[in-house]
């Protein structure tokens, strides 16, 4: 019976002195958290996409909370009303962002790129474009196995049956990035939104020489510059045979549009061009009207 007891009063000593040391331990060595990181937390959406460029919401509250300034942070899931409730809560002003969205640049619908083999094998971007070039002569293209589709939390990209190639849905896309990591050939770019969800933008990312490209995909760009030329505020750049256009420059004017022999550029969501008779026919009517205004002034002084 004694040592039932001594072994009894033995363990309770042990548990004793061990849950004093964990306590000291816990003080001694406790980190503090700012307590906004946790209500900054509560505000966001909770996605960890990770298109905020931290490791999930908690990392991006941390990274807030600390920074002390919102400059430059964006969530895109929750966008500009959750960046202001952040705002609000760490006492900070939240700087107006603009929406952005992701595009896919690849043009290479069924009938501008046909097909001169067959892929056999796991349904993967990434595997098919770490074993060779795809199935078609562009090797530069989307390869059509839908990693994108497979990356996007909120389902904003369905591969369209018709033309093989990803779409993008506006209403749901967060541009929260995963679709363009995900995919292998970097035809997936995040840009802004534009006024009225208007844009425009080189639709391939081929860099072979223009007979090359051209060969490949009736729709590539091929390098000639006619678009380089003809833009108004140098906004598009030539290098590796291929055209881009910067969005921070592009005034949307739809010059290198028209310029363009491939109709590798593409403005989006426009409203359809007038025919040119009928551009002619209203730029005279100014003309004639100032030349008969000239000619009554004339007569009257006569």
């Amino acid at each position: 019976m004694n040592v039932i007891l001594i072994a009894v009063i033995s363990l309770g000593v042990i548990a004793l002195v061990s849950a004093i040391v964990l306590y000291v331990a816990s003080k001694k060595f406790a980190v503090y958290e700012d307590p906004r990181i946790a209500k900054v937390a509560a505000v966001l959406p909770q996605a960890n996409c990770g298109g905020c460029g931290y490791p999930g919401c908690s990392g991006f509250a941390d990274a807030c909370v600390k920074a002390g300034s919102l400059e430059g942070k964006l969530c895109p899931v929750g966008g500009q009303a959750v960046m202001t409730q952040v705002a609000e809560i760490l006492g900070l002003d939240a700087a107006a962002s603009e929406p952005m969205v992701a595009v896919v640049r690849c043009n290479g619908t069924c009938a501008n790129r046909p097909r001169i083999n067959q892929y056999d094998g796991a349904k993967s971007c990434a595997i098919m474009s770490s074993l060779y070039g795809g199935e078609t002569g562009c090797s530069y293209g989307c390869l059509g196995c839908g990693d994108c589709v497979s990356a996007c939390q909120f389902g904003a990209i369905r591969m369209n049956p018709e033309t093989g190639l990803p779409e993008v849905d506006e209403a749901k896309c967060t541009a929260c990035g995963a679709c363009a990591k995900a995919c292998p050939r970097n035809i997936i770019e995040i840009r802004p939104q534009g006024k009225k969800s208007r844009r425009v933008y080189v639709q391939c990312v081929n860099k072979d020489k223009g007979a090359v490209a051209r060969k490949a995909c009736t729709a590539a760009c091929i390098g000639c510059g006619k678009c380089v030329k003809v833009c108004p505020f140098e906004a598009i750049t030539l290098e590796n045979n291929l055209a881009y256009i910067d969005y921070n420059k592009c005034k949307s004017c739809r010059k290198c549009e028209e310029a363009c022999p491939q109709g590798a550029i593409v403005a989006l969501n426009f409203p359809p061009r007038k025919p040119k008779s009928e551009e002619a026919a209203q730029g005279e009517a100014p003309k004639a009207a100032e030349v008969k205004a000239a000619e009554v002034a004339a007569d009257a002084k006569k």
